[in-house]
């Protein structure tokens, strides 16, 4: 044992041995590939990509290269490996990979995981709808956006029902309809499903949609026009007085739609402002010359040069499933410019640049992305100030250990025990992250216990004591608190504090009316008496009141989700063999469960997909008989 432990001792010297890591550069590939720098704890700290690897790792140790992070990086270095590949394009992606697997601390990591809404439609279908999907993805179906309101795109879905009456019903719904629904009465749909209306006449409509997506204004009112025309010499005039009011809400509906008209490119710009280390890039989104939308990526704090920053920005970001316009505009050049070009060719199926302008409307729109990412900036340092400030008063008020930076609230909703269900939100530095919430869903409990119900959410939750936080939450009084200083007992974990927020619901022990009126909160401490209410310091009570509504508003949510899913529970759902397909053509043909519990055998095998064995399954767990559990 003591041999195999001075073997990994002598290997540990080894990588530390600069002799070792300067044979390695010296003996560098000279072809492209990507390199690998560890630290002395064979961590990964940086990954890059090069044309030829032993050129550029020479650089990091020659003084050539002049990168801010090169004096802090370089005396890290113990170790390096080199992965070779056949193209620049391959060696992109891999450096790509492995930043993203990795998250080396001298990268750029994009963390930004929020994906915006877009409009999805697939013209490869009979009767194509409109969808709002938030990913992109290479299905040949046309997308519009991204949108960063939910409300403008919402806004534009309501406008294209109205005047373009296309279905909305999901396709197992437009499939089973016999008979048109609401919206075909109040001539908000076409009702394509029972036949309204032809498949050349319903792609008319969508070509026509689409044009009013892209905002081809002149376009598609002269095609109206045209057709309006059509049918009146036909002496059609009531589908010409449709036209007309078509063509009437149309000029109405775009003369309320602000537009940027430079040209019909789709274009995506990225502003940038740096402070010190700091880089704040906040991009817009040009569809068809419309700005329809603003991204703020989150601000880094980056050692490196901006043309390299711009590069893995570029890389990261268009590897998810986003929209990759025809032009990418930046305001420096890159180095590997051309295999990036490449590589979003491959990615958009068509071409894609990359433009650093030098003049015309394209500076202008830089210009102006560089302006919001000052402003969202600025906004944002003053925010994160403020917030700091309000986290050192709650430190210093409810006596915690550390500032909390991060804080976990949790909540217990369900009605006299039924449907019980818990929630976690995380907040970090003052605002919500909500890729870190969870929910949980109560196992081991029956009947109205809260107090055990937290207690099995808070064990499930810290049961692996992972990234813990500074501070939990719970939405309650003293009990509540209680169950979360025993679980924390329970835990041996030392370094969470732990407080609850409820209304004054009790009378203070020794006073003979409340001290605080009722409906307001306080905060509950441990190994205190009485609560605390942070009267002088408002707005970090409000920051806590904030924490614990969304974790009672994501709790609720919850709830009603298991809720629903139960409620619309069928009777049909106990038999077996009897699936979403089955069970939908048995509803359809008989209009309802008590018909299809009246049912003969012979009637249910009129169904189409019910056999005469599955009929004789229905009819016999309605009518007591044996089930035979194969059919």
């Amino acid at each position: 044992m003591k041999k195999k432990s001075g073997a990994g001792v002598k290997d540990d010297a080894k990588k530390k041995d600069p002799g070792l890591l300067a044979e390695k550069v010296k003996k560098a590939p000279t072809t492209t590939g990507v390199y690998l720098m560890k630290d002395g704890t064979d961590r990964l700290i940086y990954v890059g990509k090069a044309k030829n690897l032993r050129a550029r790792v020479r650089s990091y140790f020659g003084g050539t290269d002049a990168r801010p992070m090169i004096p802090f990086l370089v005396p890290k270095i113990k170790d390096m490996q080199f992965i070779v590949t056949a193209t620049e394009k391959e060696a992109l992606l891999l450096e790509n990979n492995l930043i993203k697997k990795h998250r080396p601390r001298y990268n750029v990591t994009l963390r930004d995981d929020k994906n915006y809404f877009n409009i999805r439609i697939d013209l490869r279908e009979d009767f194509p709808r409109f969808q709002l999907v938030r990913q992109v993805k290479r299905d040949r179906a046309r997308y519009f956006g991204p949108y960063s309101s939910s409300n403008a795109v919402k806004t534009t879905l309501h406008y294209l029902q109205q005047i373009f009456p296309l279905r909305t019903c999901k396709d197992n719904e437009f499939r089973s309809r016999e008979r048109p629904c609401i919206e075909f009465e109040i001539r908000r749909c076409m009702a394509p499903c029972c036949g309204k209306i032809g498949r050349e006449e319903y792609k008319n409509l969508v070509r026509e949609s689409i044009l009013f997506i892209e905002g081809r204004r002149g376009r598609l009112i002269t095609e109206l026009g045209k057709r309006m025309k059509e049918v009146s010499n036909r002496l059609d005039f009531e589908e010409a007085a449709r036209m007309r009011d078509r063509i009437h809400a149309i000029e109405t509906t775009l003369e309320k739609q602000t537009a940027t008209a430079m040209s019909f490119k789709d274009q995506d710009i990225f502003g940038v402002y740096s402070d010190d280390h700091r880089v704040q890039v906040s991009m817009l989104h040009v569809r068809q010359g419309k700005i329809i939308g603003q991204r703020n990526l989150p601000i880094f704090k980056i050692r490196m040069g901006m043309t390299e920053f711009l590069s893995s920005i570029l890389k990261q970001y268009y590897s998810r499933d986003v929209s990759i316009p025809q032009e990418i505009i930046i305001p420096e050049e890159i180095e590997d410019r051309a295999v990036i070009e490449e590589w979003l060719a491959e990615r958009r199926g068509k071409r894609a640049v990359v433009i650093v302008p030098k003049r015309g409307k394209n500076v202008e729109l830089l210009n102006l992305a560089g302006s919001n990412a000052k402003n969202v900036y600025q906004t944002e340092v003053s925010l994160r100030a403020d917030t700091e400030k309000l986290l050192e008063v709650l430190r210093e008020q409810l006596k915690l250990r550390n500032t909390p930076m991060r804080i976990e609230c949790f909540d217990i909703s369900n009605i006299g025990g039924q449907y019980a269900v818990g929630s976690m939100v995380s907040f970090y530095g003052g605002t919500p992250d909500k890729s870190s919430y969870r929910r949980f869903k109560i196992r081991t409990l029956e009947g109205a216990d809260d107090y055990g119900m937290m207690y099995e959410v808070l064990t499930r939750r810290y049961g692996k004591k992972e990234n813990l936080p500074d501070l939990i939450v719970v939405d309650g009084g003293k009990g509540q608190l209680g169950v979360a200083l025993s679980v924390l007992k329970e835990m041996a974990i030392e370094t969470v504090d732990a407080v609850g927020l409820a209304k004054a619901d009790q009378q203070i022990e020794g006073l003979k009316r409340p001290l605080i009126e009722k409906e307001r909160d306080r905060v509950y401490l441990p190994k205190r008496k009485n609560p605390v209410y942070l009267a002088a310091y408002q707005e970090a009570l409000f920051l806590l009141q904030r924490v614990r509504d969304e974790a009672h508003r994501f709790a609720i949510s919850y709830y009603r989700k298991v809720k629903e899913k139960s409620d619309f529970r069928s009777e049909l759902d106990g038999i077996p063999g009897i699936g979403a397909v089955r069970k939908r053509e048995l509803l359809t043909h008989f209009q309802g469960v008590e018909k299809i519990k009246e049912a003969t055998v012979e009637e249910l095998e009129r169904v189409a997909g019910i056999g005469k064995d599955a009929a004789q399954k229905i009819y016999d767990y309605f009518h007591g008989g044996e089930l035979d559990e194969s059919i």
